[in-house]
């Protein structure tokens, strides 16, 4: 039994949430705005439309300035706004 209960701890891994976008700000101090593009379908037209939405992201570094592309993943809250962290690669 205790066998069991250890195979089904170990199997459970935590699910991140993954976003690649463009940084539209840095003026803030080891924070940056990142705006994420995606397109959607009208459910009853099915026509295309682009949405976007930003999300504020925490750069230790300072290394990303406006105009890259960054990838960002899911973490626990840094602040009110902040609860994404850049991926450096």
């Amino acid at each position: 039994m205790e066998n069991q209960l250890k195979n089904t701890k170990e199997t459970k891994k935590a699910i991140t949430r993954k976003f690649k976008g463009v940084v539209i700000s840095d003026k803030m101090n080891k924070t940056i705005v990142v705006r994420v593009d995606q397109v959607k379908i009208h459910p009853k037209y099915k026509k295309r439309y682009a949405v976007s939405k930003k999300y504020k992201v925490h750069d230790e570094k300072n290394q990303f300035k406006e105009d890259d592309k960054v990838e960002f993943t899911e973490c626990r809250p840094l602040s009110k706004d902040k609860k994404w962290r850049v991926v450096y690669k």
